[in-house]
């Protein structure tokens, strides 16, 4: 019996970690991949962490883990298959056998959705980014393309034509899905042009992006677009497949949590990617992951001084 399991190392995961042991919990992280870090990894450079600029991805994702680790953290590398609530405990069943514990911070991430083109894992890092304003300062005075037509997208390529010397939009339809108010901001940039029907078919580069082949699918005629960066907006899925039949989310699929990231179940927590808020970067996954620990150490010791649960349950804030 554990007081606290953290399924997930990512930024949250491990933000979690720490400050839980500094709370003094008994707590393991399930991770499935063989390193920590989550999407971090993936990301060659991160220059909008406080007091780390210029770090890369993979520094920073072993960095946190060390951190953790040197507090005395539990670490073990599982898939985890099912999470349920069983009296005044949650179960976590993984193919590295069963754990309980009073509190669970689920700590899954999102996954971005990819185009599945050449060069797109390849350069992914060194060009291809699935983060404007992640990656976007690495861009400015440079020409990039972005690759979607809903809110996310024209978000992005607003964002980026703030300092970017141009800046593509590629929709495959002939409008864009995007919010009104959105497209009106947009189409009134004079740095932007949107490229309607065409799909990108690969990205291409040797150490960095170079350029982009598009086809129009109105012509069938393909052209090569010299770009140095290609942001992907084409969807985002959260990992809450393991809770979605649990706790309340949103239609996207995202944790309703309030900023202390407690959920409808009590004891369950969701920290990073996976719940509902308006911006999701690193500093934003770190903060949860503090948050999450901190409360779920107030929910344990509630629970050590009302082991039957004749108190008052916490919910969702």
């Amino acid at each position: 019996m554990y007081d606290l399991i953290i399924i997930g190392s990512g930024p949250a995961g491990l933000s979690a970690a720490v400050y839980g042991k500094r709370a003094g919990l008994e707590l393991m992280v399930l991770e499935k991949n063989p390193m920590s870090g989550g999407q971090v990894l993936n990301t060659y450079e991160v220059d909008n962490y406080l007091g780390m600029p210029g770090v890369s991805g993979f520094e920073m994702g072993m960095q946190f883990r060390r951190h953790a680790e040197g507090l005395g953290a539990e670490f073990r590398e599982a898939q985890v298959s099912s999470l349920e609530r069983r009296g005044q405990t949650l179960a976590v069943c993984t193919n590295a056998g069963e754990f309980q514990a009073k509190a669970v911070i689920l700590a899954t991430g999102a996954v971005h959705a990819h185009l599945g083109v050449p060069g797109e894992e390849e350069l992914s890092g060194r060009g291809v980014s699935y983060c404007a304003t992640c990656d976007g300062a690495f861009f400015r005075g440079k020409t990039v393309a972005v690759i979607g037509g809903g809110d996310v997208a024209l978000e992005d390529a607003i964002y980026l034509a703030r300092t970017c010397e141009k800046v593509y939009l590629i929709h495959r339809r002939d409008e864009l899905r995007g919010a009104v108010v959105l497209q009106e901001e947009l189409k009134a940039l004079q740095n932007v042009e949107i490229l309607y029907s065409h799909t990108a078919e690969e990205i291409q580069g040797t150490e960095a992006v170079e350029s982009l082949r598009l086809k129009d699918l109105k012509t069938g005629q393909e052209q090569l677009l010299p770009v140095s960066g290609v942001f992907i907006a084409v969807g985002i899925r959260p990992a809450t497949e393991l809770v979605r039949e649990l706790t309340a989310c949103d239609e996207g699929g995202y944790v309703l949590a309030g900023e202390d990231c407690a959920t409808q179940v009590p004891g369950l927590y969701a920290a990073g990617d996976v719940r509902k808020k308006p911006i999701r970067q690193i500093v934003t996954a770190a903060a949860d992951g503090a948050n999450a620990a901190t409360a779920a150490g107030l929910y344990c010791r509630k629970k050590a001084e009302d082991p039957v649960g004749n108190g008052q349950e916490q919910g969702l804030s």
